[in-house]
């Protein structure tokens, strides 16, 4: 597992199905406004699933002696749950690096058996998904999500992560109005080369087109 490629995201977004099923049995206007916010996130789970599975395909698909990279998630639901499923649906392995959370049960299912693992300290946590990491896929997300975007940045923008390193930020809709980096060029505290660290992604077919160019 020295070559992956890492998914970030939020772990509250929903499977699809369940989204609908929410929504229409959603009674009042806030809990049909939280349901409506749950069927936005949810088609990032099936665009998470989605990439993941191409980018496996196209690994697995390498010839021998070519690089092959793992998906790797932080093994929770959601987005990390939807990539975990994309790797198994096609064919291929992929890692959880989990977090011990009390109110997360510990790894999603489709986590490939024996690369499981679970980190008490986030630093720590962190630190194996930029050692290991050949390229980011970043999904909307919390807290949590932002924290791990920004510490890659941070490396790559200080050296600290020498290596070329693609970061895409897929969902132009949520990343231009949560992270506003064009704000921090002009207040000069990052320069134009920093906004350039980062591909802004709406499809499937856009992000892995990007992915896969560089990576290659």
């Amino acid at each position: 597992m020295d070559n992956t490629i890492v998914f970030f995201g939020s772990s509250r977004a929903p499977r699809p199905e369940d989204a609908r099923r929410s929504l229409a049995a959603a009674r009042g206007e806030a809990e049909r406004s939280a349901a409506e916010q749950g069927v936005r996130l949810a088609r990032y789970y099936d665009a998470a699933r989605e990439l993941a599975a191409r980018l496996t395909t196209w690994s697995c698909s390498r010839a021998p002696g070519e690089r092959r990279y793992v998906v790797a998630t932080g093994g929770g639901p959601g987005i990390m749950e939807a990539a975990n499923l994309g790797a198994k649906t096609a064919g291929g392995p992929s890692a959880g690096l989990g977090i011990s959370l009390p109110w997360e049960p510990g790894l999603n299912e489709h986590v490939t058996d024996g690369l499981g693992f679970e980190f008490h300290y986030f630093f720590m946590r962190k630190y194996w998904f930029a050692y290991l990491a050949e390229a980011v896929v970043a999904f909307p997300g919390g807290l949590g999500t932002l924290d791990e975007v920004l510490e890659v940045l941070t490396l790559l923008q200080t050296r600290k992560i020498a290596k070329p390193m693609p970061v895409v930020l897929f969902g132009g809709e949520f990343w231009t109005s949560a992270l506003r980096m064009e704000v921090l060029e002009a207040w000069g505290t990052i320069s134009g080369e920093d906004l350039d660290r980062c591909h802004i992604s709406d499809t499937v077919d856009d992000a892995f087109e990007h992915l896969v160019a560089t990576l290659e």
